[in-house]
């Protein structure tokens, strides 16, 4: 059964969401989880964040792999070869008896995940017709995987609590393997039709290589210093892989990324924005984390529930925005989302170190920033796919995901230094309040944050393309009209037998 009818279409779009979203909460649910872990396992310090940045790095660093792979191999094909992987690693993690143990099988979860998203991004491109179906398809997409991020966090703290850490893992399991198993029934396969037999290697290794390595140099950065030599020998490492890339696909004759692609302005522009998304944003649930749990001195499970109102309002949002993008376009609607975050991480950036409350200053702050993250999510992955072709649906899928993941990546390096540095100058200034202290660094974090975003709401209006906006919104809504006359024709052509009746002489 292929995903050709409503019904059917909408089936895939259910399993395809529901992937993501475990997909998504992967990189959280095991933040809260983190004390719990290093006791049992005996974690050194400095090894324990590798539990979420094994998975980060492999994620980020074969993304455009993963999407290139789905192109040309087959997207469900390559969407349920994920999917088992990532499986079967997080069983092999919920076991795992020492540190090395678990680092690997986070590793193995990357991959796994690296493999499945961009495959699932690309069946929704090549399954729903590009207007107000597709707008609504990615729009239920960006709801789950918005509100994904801080859902991790209200469930890694009821398994935490409930179970026991190895849970945040084997959750997995069964959503995974279930999802593989539907795939066949729900989901058509599809491919690059003019496929060669022969794959491009020396590139997959080069690009692969120097994006996992650039992913290491930053997220590594936060504990060595960016002036580290081990910084610095990763990220000239990581410069030399990209350009030794370039020069390999610019000769390869069936290259694993064409480059006539980044010919698409709209798609430029958007692969841009999404950086600076990844970059305001991913790190907004990391400090909100810190702040409520370490000033506020709140429980792992009352963390979590405070991520509720955030991930309803991403929910609610991402299901505006694809209306939106419909009606106005999704360049206007990426803008106005992207200053709505840049204001609620301003009103962040006045969390107090003392006396603080989450009515008063987490609430709010947290809704205006979901309600833009659903609205910039939303458009800018329909813009990074806007005026692709079929057979380049895995490449652009890819290299969105790629984008926002090595934008998380290096805008937490950059604002948890910038943090860091804050709030040990504060101290060796005479600030005895460690709360105080801590508080400062993050309303510094907050407010470059919010910078991150005010930039990409200009080079959003900048370099996204105004005429493939009104286009594609022209599009869409000529699409709903006739979608609607289509409805109309049988009622009009076969009245009922009353109507009949009634028109009867």
């Amino acid at each position: 059964m292929t995903a050709r009818t409503p019904r059917t279409k909408n089936l895939a779009l259910v399993l395809l969401a529901m992937t993501q979203f475990v997909i998504v909460i992967d990189a959280s649910i095991v933040n809260v989880a983190l004390p719990s872990i290093g006791a049992h396992l005996h974690f050194s310090r400095d090894n324990l964040t590798w539990v979420v940045n094994a998975y980060t790095l492999t994620f980020g660093g074969f993304l455009l792999l993963g999407g290139r792979m789905a192109d040309l191999l087959g997207r469900r094909r390559m969407f349920m070869l994920g999917l088992v992987v990532f499986s079967l690693a997080s069983l092999a993690g919920g076991l795992a008896q020492s540190e090395t143990w678990l680092i690997a099988a986070r590793t193995v979860q990357g991959l796994g995940a690296a493999i499945v998203s961009p495959a699932a991004l690309s069946i929704i491109t090549t399954t729903f017709a590009d207007g107000a179906e597709r707008n609504r398809a990615l729009g239920i997409w960006g709801a789950v995987a918005g509100a994904g991020g801080a859902a991790g966090v209200l469930l890694g703290g009821i398994l935490t609590s409930g179970l026991s850490w190895r849970w945040v893992l084997f959750v997995n399991v069964p959503i995974g393997l279930i999802a593989a198993a539907l795939a066949p029934r729900t989901l058509g396969e599809s491919r690059r039709q003019e496929a060669g037999d022969s794959f491009d290697i020396p590139g997959a290794v080069a690009v692969t290589g120097g994006l996992a390595l650039l992913v290491y140099a930053v997220v590594d950065a936060v504990d060595v210093g960016w002036g580290a030599t081990r910084t610095i020998v990763c990220l000239a490492a990581a410069v030399v892989l990209l350009i030794a890339f370039v020069a390999i696909e610019l000769r390869q004759h069936d290259p694993l990324m064409p480059f006539q692609i980044f010919r698409l302005r709209t798609l430029r522009g958007a692969n841009i924005v999404g950086l600076l998304i990844g970059m305001s944003l991913f790190s907004m649930f990391f400090f909100i984390s810190l702040y409520l749990q370490d000033v506020l001195h709140y429980s792992p499970i009352r963390t979590g529930i405070s991520y509720l109102p955030l991930a309803v309002g991403i929910i609610i949002s991402a299901g505006l925005a694809s209306q939106l993008v419909t009606r106005i376009g999704f360049k206007p609607t990426l803008v106005a989302g992207l200053l709505l975050v840049a204001g609620g991480l301003l009103w962040f950036s006045q969390v107090p170190g003392t006396g603080g409350s989450f009515a008063a200053y987490v609430l709010g702050p947290s809704l205006l920033a979901a309600f833009g993250f659903g609205l910039a999510f939303v458009p800018v992955t329909i813009a990074a796919v806007t005026a692709t072709k079929p057979h380049e649906a895995g490449l652009a899928s890819g290299l969105i995901n790629t984008s926002q993941q090595v934008g998380g990546a290096l805008g937490l390096a950059i604002l948890a230094t910038v943090a860091s540095s804050r709030t040990q100058s504060l101290f060796h200034a005479g600030v005895r309040s460690p709360a105080v202290a801590l508080t400062k660094g993050f309303d510094l974090a907050f407010l470059v944050g919010a910078g991150f975003a005010v930039a990409g709401a200009v080079l959003a209006a900048v370099l996204i393309s105004s005429r493939d906006s009104r286009q594609h919104s022209k599009a869409a809504r000529s699409g709903q009209a006739a979608s609607a006359d289509a409805a109309a024709v049988p009622a009009a052509a076969d009245p009922s037998p009353s109507a009949r009746g009634a028109l009867r002489p």
